[in-house]
């Protein structure tokens, strides 16, 4: 009786090995031979799945942005409801920070696409994605404070979120996560100030 492959599962172990890949040598390395190697298939049997490279690194791109999508919408409801507005915030802006192992490999991952989208139109998409994403967050986060509508709070607050993520994925050592959620505690405190 032939085996019966879950195609979900199987795709998705190859974005997990590119997302891998990719934190721990840079989308450079993320060839088709060394995705193959990481999950144990043939190369054919990544051509299985994903048509070209191209298409295996734009979708693995994209389920970056759709993973961080979902988590960030399910805090997102909780913003304008939660008693502790503060709190439910910086949990959501929490989402796009480095503070545990597994959002640090995915900030590395996203910032990754992001710089290849600088010189590879491929992932011009998710990098506009993100981009807008973020500015959309931080309006949202901004609407029930004196700040509301006031795009340059919201490019503030959006590279506030992006400086902290790059510092702590490029100097670990140096910018710890209690710092992060201080500097962002303390920033939050004052735009909600009267």
């Amino acid at each position: 009786m032939p085996k019966i492959i879950d195609r979900d599962a199987r795709r998705r172990d190859v974005i997990d090995a590119v997302w891998r890949i990719v934190v721990r040598d840079g989308v450079g390395e993320a060839s088709l031979r060394n995705v193959a190697a990481e999950t144990g298939l043939a190369i054919g049997s990544v051509r299985h799945y994903f048509g070209s490279h191209e298409e295996l690194l734009v979708t693995a791109a994209q389920e970056m942005v759709d993973t961080l999508g979902r988590r960030l919408a399910a805090h997102a409801e909780r913003v304008a409801t939660a008693p502790d507005r503060l709190t439910v915030t910086e949990e959501l802006l929490g989402e796009l920070l480095p503070l545990d192992s597994r959002r640090r490999d995915e900030v590395t991952v996203w910032f990754a696409f992001v710089a290849a989208a600088r010189t590879n139109a491929a992932f011009a998409e998710a990098a506009m994605t993100i981009h807008r994403g973020t500015r959309s967050l931080t309006r949202r986060i901004l609407a029930n404070t004196r700040h509301a509508g006031d795009e340059i709070e919201v490019e503030r607050l959006a590279a506030l979120i992006d400086g902290l993520a790059i510092d702590a994925v490029l100097q670990p050592a140096l910018l710890k996560p209690k710092m992060i959620r201080d500097v962002v505690h303390r920033h939050l405190a004052h735009l909600q100030r009267p």
